[in-house]
Formats: C-alpha cells, structure tokens, sequence
C-alpha cells in the first residue's frame, strides 16, 4: 500500500487560528506498516512553522480507497482562563485573533436612500407642530437576522413609532404603523426583548415602562430612579430581567417575575432588586462650612456582552473609564453610617481613561456598542471629544482611538451601533449638516501600540451621508439597512444599492432630486 507513487496528503488543523492547511510528506516519512499507530506515539512532531503548540498533536491515519493514506494532525486548543485574558490584553492583544481583511469602503459607498420611500416622519402629539424630533431607535432582533425589518423610533413627546422599513417602490404608500405613548415625556432609549413581544422605554419622567407591541397594552411601570432615565438593556440570557441606568449614577435590575407590586393609576409598578449607587462615583465638592452632598456621575450606556449571561458593562458621563459588573456577585458589607446601603464593586475597570491623552481634562462617553464576527471582542465607545475610542473585551483596556476631521459628537444624544456582521460602525454627529458617519471595523482588532504612542493611525475607512438637517443622534442597523433619526422629525433608512450609487455619480444633476448618496 504503500508503494504507490502518489504522495500521500498530511493536513493540519489549528484550533487557534482555524486555518486548514495541506502539506505533503514522502512515504519514508511516514511508519512502516508494522509499526501500529494506535499504540505507539509519533516519533516525528508535525507542526506549522509558524506556531508553537502548548501540547503535542494528536496523529490519526485514515486509509482511503486510492491506496493513500491521510494523516490528520489537529493541535489541542490552550485554555481561555482569566489570567490568560489578562496576559493577552496587557500586551494590547483582544482576546481572539483578528485577521487583515479586504477594506469594504466600496460597500459602504454604495449606501443610497431615497426621497420619497426611505423618509419616516415622527407625527407630533400636539397641534401646535407637524412633526417631532426622535430620541432613539431600534430594530427588532429578527430585523438584525433578515427578518420583517421593524424599527421602533422613540420621540420627545414620550411616543413610540414602530415603523415597518421593508423596501418598497418609488410611490407605493407607507405600510401601516403602530403607534404606542407610554410616556408623558421625552424617551431617551428604546429596546426589544429576545422574543420582540415587549418593549422597554426609558423616559425623563424618571421611570422605565413595559409595553406589549401585540395589544400596545402598558403593563407595568419600573421605579427606582431619582433622575432621567438614561439607557436600559435587556439581559439577553433571560427574559425577565433587565437593567437601567440613569442621570442620577444609578444602575436598577429589574426581575419581572418578582411580586413587589404597588397599584399606581390601575399600572402596576415594580422596585429593582438590586440598586448600585455612585456607579462611576461622585464629583468632588470644594470645602466650606456648608456641606454640600455630592452629585454622583451620570450613567450613559449599558450593555450586556453577549459571551456572559452575567455581566454588564457600563459608560458614564465623567470620564472614559468603563466598568464590568459581575451582577451574580454579592454587595459589600454594609457601613456603621448606612447599614441600609450596601455599596458594589465592579469586577473589571479600564485601566486608564484614554479621553485624558487628547485633551487637558476628562471626558465622558455617549454611548457604548458591541463587535461580532470580525471584531467580536472589541468595545466601541462613543466621546464626547468627537473621537471613537476601541477597548479590548472582558478586560475593558483601551486599545486605540480614531476620529474624522467632520465628526461632532458633543453631545450625550449621539448614538453608537455595530452592524449584524461585525463589520461596519455607524455614528451620528452634532452638526448641523445632519451628517452619518460608516466605519469599516473589519480591521479594528489588529495590533497596535501602547496607547498613547502614534496607536491613532487610520484603519478604519470612513464614510460620510448627509440627507437630513440638524443633529443627528439615533442609529441602529438591521440585515443590509442603516436608519438614522435626525432634529428635522425624519427617520431615513440608507441600503446598499451599486447600481443607484453609479447613476447618481455619473448623474449626479439629475439623481440629487430621487436619491442621497455618500459625500
């Protein structure tokens, strides 16, 4: 059998980098047949050149019918232990390798939106205007899959829009829209749950709501806060639980299978199970004889990673230190002062503020989104110093900053999101050119400096939409569509169309009049 002259194959598989390589071996290389392979380990290590394996490889021959044989070595994968995340990110490595990618800056291009049938408008409440501007958006999660792309648009005037956003002819008419008002006042974040049935709105009326999107029915009010209510994120392990953060630096879990009931208006309305106070701490108050109690740092974003049903990470408006909170762990003992408040410690803290390295004081971030797929591993962050600041995940490390000469993010309104593929960004800005910001963040993970030391070169390719007035704050992505929700009352939607792109390119007079395109 092993006579033939064809040159047996010899593959070898890498748990760390998942790439499968063929490499040819003569026969003399290979054990005689009376040497049993079962028994007797391989004298010869068959490795890649270019890795070191922690553990010999494993060898296994399975004969074919050709009279060859194949020889399969596979590399047992080292463990993925906490100090070894540690080791990793302290030399400024994610967790996961990332490859080089192909730039995607001509996908990005192509994004168009129309007119006449990619425009919502947000109807006012009141008669004293036509239309009012939108606070935050978000598409249901079978949006991000591929599926019905709905998108709930919260407003100023405490109402929710859920807009269907399928594609749909030049002149065809609006598909119809379910319109919810759980609050009185403005709605600064809006999120589905797993199953897209309810929806939780956080509100200036210091208070977070519960609505079925099936009956539009309210179904129970969550108290807790002593300020606006900021963001709030659904857990996404399960269902019934779900955290808000707010101007007043507190973050409330909430468990809606707990019966801590208190009738107010017919609605029922629940009280958190678990309170942290001063998530990012206080400010400092200067001496005096009158004591004057210090104002905690507001909360402005929270996420749940998607590799730990536990945890959360969260933003604030003070500085651009993030914090990991391990919400299984129990709170600190109590003080003599306080018996009644137990104090929380976050599991896991940037180690540095890198808003400090581009400016002479701190400054706080807008908002926070997650990678997947090509970035998966990595942080984005938001800075009210118009910069995209990049952690490293579970470690909350600062790994690089990028910016754009025309990106304004001044403002705590201006919202983060990450597409479903992992690879493009999108931001809103400030200015008053209503401006879109894409950026390509397949490569985001590569290796860089220690921060501080030239780490801000440009990887990522940007791209910039303007077709809307005014300030541009909420933006989310569903399966192949970007909406953005701007100061004039409008939600436009942006979907990768080439043969648009080139016709308003190469007539540009003529498409300024259907259709919007990157500048």
């Amino acid at each position: 059998m092993l006579d033939s002259s064809e040159v047996p194959r010899c593959e070898i598989f890498s748990d760390a980098t998942n790439v499968r390589e063929s490499l040819h071996f003569h026969t003399s290389q290979l054990p005689t047949p009376g040497t049993p392979l079962d028994d007797e380990k391989p004298k010869r290590r068959i490795s890649q050149s270019d890795e070191t394996p922690t553990k010999k490889p494993r060898l296994m021959v399975a004969e074919s019918s050709n009279d060859a044989i194949d020889v399969v070595v596979k590399r047992r994968g080292c463990r993925r232990t906490v100090f070894r995340m540690l080791d990793l990110a302290s030399i400024n490595y994610p967790a996961e390798p990332h490859r080089m990618l192909l730039p995607s800056r001509n996908i990005l291009q192509s994004f168009v939106s129309s007119h006449t049938s990619d425009v919502f408008k947000c109807h006012s409440r009141t008669e004293d205007s036509f239309v009012t501007p939108p606070y935050a958006c978000a598409y249901s999660n079978e949006a991000r899959r591929g599926g019905v792309p709905l998108l709930a648009v919260a407003t100023e005037q405490g109402s929710i829009h859920i807009l269907d956003a399928t594609k749909r002819k030049e002149w065809d008419c609006e598909p119809a829209r379910v319109t919810l008002e759980p609050h009185d006042n403005g709605i600064f974040d809006v999120k589905w749950n797993a199953d897209d049935t309810l929806l939780a709105t956080a509100s200036g009326d210091k208070s977070t709501r519960i609505s079925s999107v099936e009956t539009q029915q309210l179904l129970s009010i969550l108290d807790g806060h002593t300020s606006t209510v900021k963001c709030v994120a659904w857990d996404p392990a399960h269902r019934d639980l779900l955290t808000t953060g707010g101007r007043d630096g507190m973050l409330c879990l909430y468990d809606l299978r707990v019966n801590n009931l208190s009738d107010q208006d017919e609605i029922p309305a629940r009280s958190a199970v678990i309170t942290i106070t001063a998530a990012h701490g206080q400010d400092k108050v200067s001496g005096g004889r009158q004591k004057i109690r210090p104002l905690p740092r507001g909360i402005t974003n929270i996420l749940y990673p998607d590799d730990r049903p536990h945890g959360l990470v969260s933003s604030g408006s003070f500085d651009g230190i993030l914090h990991y909170w391990d919400l299984r762990l129990p709170s600190n003992k109590s003080s003599k002062r306080s018996p009644k408040k137990p104090s929380h410690n976050p599991l896991f803290s940037s180690i540095m503020d890198p808003t400090i390295c581009h400016g002479a004081r701190s400054r706080g971030i807008t908002s926070m989104s997650q990678g997947s797929g090509p970035s998966a591993g990595l942080l984005f962050a938001l800075g009210a110093d118009s910069r995209l600041y990049i952690y490293s995940y579970p470690t909350l490390t600062p790994l690089r900053t990028e910016t754009h000469p025309n990106l304004q993010t001044n403002s705590f309104y201006v919202r983060l999101a990450t597409s479903p593929c992992g690879r493009w960004l999108a931001s809103g800005s400030t200015s008053r050119a209503g401006s879109l910001f894409l950026f390509d963040i397949s490569n985001a993970g590569r290796v860089a400096p220690s921060y501080g030391k030239r780490a801000d070169g440009p990887i990522s390719p940007t791209v910039r939409f303007r077709g809307q007035s005014g300030e541009i704050g909420a933006v989310d992505w569903a399966k192949d569509m970007v909406a953005s929700c701007a100061d004039d009352g409008t939600v436009r939607i942006w979907r990768p169309d080439l043969e648009v792109y080139q016709n308003c390119i190469s007539n540009s007079k003529e498409q300024k009049w259907d259709w919007f395109w990157s500048t």
